[in-house]
């Protein structure tokens, strides 16, 4: 049919995340540093994502896609997002004018698919002030108690100060062994780039007996991450991944990455959990997510 759709031009776009956040029915993903759009079925073409576009990447155009089916899209967010997810999706829906009943059953008016509803689109609102990428938004941390001074670098002081809880090397998602001994018997961390920096608890709270992989699903080219990741987590005496990302929207695509990794794995057992750093390494959010 022939309805309204959300286009992304990505050579503007950066990549920067903010319109995942803002898709409310899942349908925008982080892919290999870009945003995609990876169902047509799951977009409504009201785009609530347009406004919170930095660079204009997003657009709405009206061509020949399959219409809107809001029961699949909210099964969808469901199992990626969980309970915070599906609420988002339950508000957007009625903001759009979907009855309840009529998003169980994936219908507008009667007979009719939801997404021959008429759909008018505001124009984008900036939100961001000029600041852009939120992942790339220049910001000062509030100095230590009492204020930090840099450690000296002289060869007088020790080897090690602090005792690492790294177990093996490789860590880089692109350089490990999927057959690696390490990964055995051990938790799973697959932590975002800037996590160890970001945290001086890292290695304490997340690295002590667990193995660990790194990557950036913004700036790695991750097109093998999820074939990889599976081939680690079909090891049956994994019992549980974390993955540990940063607030920064963009980082949100090493969960999908994860989360599709432990699908393809084959594992109903596996448990898969997601804890969100702050820039300023404090925890702001732990939860299970669903494969």
């Amino acid at each position: 049919m022939k309805r309204k759709i959300i286009t992304i031009d990505e050579e503007k776009c950066n990549g920067c995340g903010d319109c995942v956040s803002a898709c409310a029915e899942g349908a925008i993903q982080i892919v290999n540093g870009k945003a995609r759009l990876v169902k047509k079925q799951f977009c409504d073409g009201f785009g609530d994502c347009l406004g919170e576009c930095p660079t204009g990447a997003l657009k709405i155009e009206e061509r020949e896609v399959p219409g809107f089916d809001p029961a699949a899209a909210r099964r969808h967010v469901a199992q990626t997002g969980g309970t915070a997810a599906v609420k988002k999706f339950d508000d957007a829906a009625a903001r759009h004018g979907l009855a309840p009943a009529e998003v169980v059953a994936g219908v507008g008016d009667p007979g009719k698919p939801a997404s021959t509803r008429p759909a008018t689109v505001a124009p984008p609102a900036h939100h961001h002030g000029g600041d852009g990428c939120p992942g790339t938004r220049m910001r000062v941390m509030p100095p230590g108690t009492p204020a930090a001074l840099p450690t000296p670098t002289a060869s007088g002081l020790p080897a090690k100060v602090n005792p690492s809880e790294l177990a093996q090397w490789p860590i880089q998602i692109h350089l490990v062994s999927p057959q690696a001994p390490y990964f055995k018997n051990k938790e799973l961390v697959v932590m975002s780039t800037c996590g160890p920096l970001a945290s001086a608890d890292v290695h304490w709270r997340f690295l002590r007996g667990r193995a660990v992989v790194v990557g950036c699903p913004k700036l790695d080219d991750t097109s093998g991450y999820a074939e990889k990741l599976a081939q680690i987590l079909a090891e049956p005496t994994i019992p549980r991944v974390l993955v540990v990302r940063m607030e920064v929207p963009c980082c949100g695509g090493l969960t999908a990455i994860v989360q599709e990794a432990a699908t393809l794995s084959g594992r109903p057992d596996l448990q898969v959990e997601e804890v969100t750093l702050g820039v300023g390494g404090e925890v702001i959010a732990q939860e299970e997510v669903t494969p």
